[in-house]
């Protein structure tokens, strides 16, 4: 177990409390859809290489009618990094000490017209405390009016904080969720932000911001989509665009690196790999 101070304890119950809240409308979208299917829940814990308390998280994932499969973990962990990665972590560089929580999220949709979606939010401890996140819509069939309505949602969370934040954390977005070898994105965007590191309360309450924002949006989408006709061709183009979006994940995803390298629970850091997918 590990000590958590205020801010780290308040950081905790925030992510936990979205993890619910998310869980609970995906649920209810599965109900409005017919199907019984719920959240499975696997705590895991993590053991630190220097022999203190690491700490562990809870991966939930539910695979139904609606949403073919959808992973939402929340994990809070803590203790040494090993070698060289403390470098490439901010403020790690000189002491290799971390503490870092979050939620992270990523659904794969039944109906091709239904976006996939990320969604991550994190606190991270070292020599610096800051805040990280934000979301992205990933479609394999985008449609305008989803797209306008999931940027404007992240538009106005930002908004509500500094009007500089949205056109610097959409463009950052469209930086990070890049696929050099492929030359193209990952999806239609949506807002990424890292190293907030300023003051708690400001980041905190903007971060909250986003993932309310997310909880806002993303449901109202799926409802809208998710009884959209379809046929073989839209599946195979869904198919075939998780195997980019799995491309994107093991190879470049800053957050999968850190699972790994920070000796995290496997299926937890894999959940973001979609239940099928075709390389043509």
């Amino acid at each position: 177990m590990i000590d958590l101070d205020p801010q780290q304890a308040a950081a905790r119950h925030w992510f936990e409390s979205l993890r619910d809240r998310i869980c609970a409308e995906f649920e209810a979208i599965e109900r409005e859809a017919g199907s019984d299917a719920a959240f499975a829940y696997t705590p895991w814990d993590r053991i630190d290489p220097s022999g203190g308390p690491g700490g562990g998280g809870v991966m939930g994932v539910m695979k139904g009618r609606v949403f073919e499969k959808v992973g939402v973990n929340v994990s809070t962990v803590g203790g040494t990094f090993e070698g060289e990665f403390a470098k490439s972590i901010h403020g790690a560089g000189e002491d290799p000490r971390f503490f870092a929580t979050g939620i992270s999220l990523v659904a794969h949709m039944a109906n091709p017209h239904v976006p996939a979606v990320h969604m991550n939010c994190r606190f991270l401890n070292t020599t610096k405390r800051w805040f990280g996140g934000g979301g992205d819509l990933n479609p394999p069939l985008p449609i305008e009016e989803d797209t306008a309505d999931f940027h404007a949602t992240m538009k106005a969370a930002c908004d509500a904080h500094d009007p500089a934040h949205y056109p610097r954390f959409k463009e950052w977005a469209e930086t990070y969720f890049y696929i050099p070898h492929r030359k193209v994105g990952r999806g239609v965007g949506g807002i990424f932000f890292d190293h907030l590191d300023g003051d708690f309360e400001t980041n905190f309450a903007f971060t909250r911001d986003v993932g309310e924002a997310f909880l806002d949006a993303y449901p109202r989408i799926v409802r809208r989509r998710m009884n959209t006709p379809f046929d073989a061709a839209d599946e195979a183009r869904m198919l075939e665009w998780r195997g980019r979006y799995a491309e994107f994940n093991l190879v470049y995803d800053r957050g999968t690196l850190f699972g790994l390298k920070t000796g995290g629970n496997i299926d937890a850091i894999l959940m973001s790999l979609p239940p099928r997918a075709v390389w043509s």
